[in-house]
């Protein structure tokens, strides 16, 4: 008898344990790498697939989102100097190019370009995060690349955006068939926080909603001001 239950309680026990390990599957700060690829102004011109103001909040979110959770993260631009121009404030408010090395290419691929590579690859994570315009051309290269290549590639869709809706969602598709994982911004970031409890990032991730999420930062901003919640 005293067996049985020593048995029952080894397995309640074990039971318990295994419902609160999250799944390898989920993000969070430490286990993967963020590359920002090509939010430039015009990259941007011509993004039809989502509406401008929506896209650079996303963007905002994300890029916020890498930083207070101290994420690995390679900015990289095509052409900046001569074409594309300069990178969204959204993402030089939180990586400014003077400090951050933004990773110049001429490659449309971000993985053909050897000093990008280099850096994505240096960061040591097997799980890599894209987010960047257009989504046929510079998502999909460096996402179909780096999954041949063995890595987990998640791709924020509405941190992206193309020249029309059917070439972002077809783009979608197409890394979804290869094996990418398609996640949101907001998403993102409640990924890395994962419990209010933690308290050293509750201020600066709900500040970072409250400034660029909309509806839900509106919300945030209420039940703080009104509910003291």
């Amino acid at each position: 008898m005293k067996k049985t239950i020593l048995s029952l309680a080894f397995a309640v026990a074990s039971f318990i344990g295994f419902a609160q390990k999250p799944s390898p599957m989920l993000l969070n700060p430490t286990n993967h790498a963020l590359v920002l690829i090509d939010h430039e102004s015009q990259m941007g011109f011509a993004t039809k697939s989502i509406e401008m103001t929506d896209l650079r909040n996303n963007t905002a979110i994300v890029a916020g989102a890498s930083k207070i959770f101290k994420v690995p993260t390679v900015v990289t631009t095509v052409a900046e100097k001569s074409f594309s121009g300069p990178v969204f404030p959204e993402v030089s408010e939180f990586y400014p190019a003077a400090t951050s090395n933004y990773i110049d290419r001429t490659t449309m691929n971000t993985w053909e370009d050897v000093n990008a590579h280099k850096a994505i690859v240096d960061k040591g994570k097997k799980k890599i995060v894209l987010a960047g315009l257009w989504t046929s051309v510079c998502i999909v290269g460096p996402a179909l690349s780096a999954i041949s290549e063995g890595y987990d590639v998640y791709v924020i869709t509405d941190a992206s955006g193309d020249v029309s809706k059917e070439a972002h969602e077809q783009a979608v598709t197409r890394m979804v068939q290869a094996g990418a994982h398609p996640i949101t911004a907001i998403q993102y970031l409640l990924e890395l926080q994962r419990d209010w409890a933690r308290s050293e990032t509750y201020v600066p991730v709900t500040n970072l909603v409250k400034k660029y999420g909309g509806a839900y930062g509106i919300g945030i901003q209420y039940a703080h001001e009104m509910l003291k919640h």
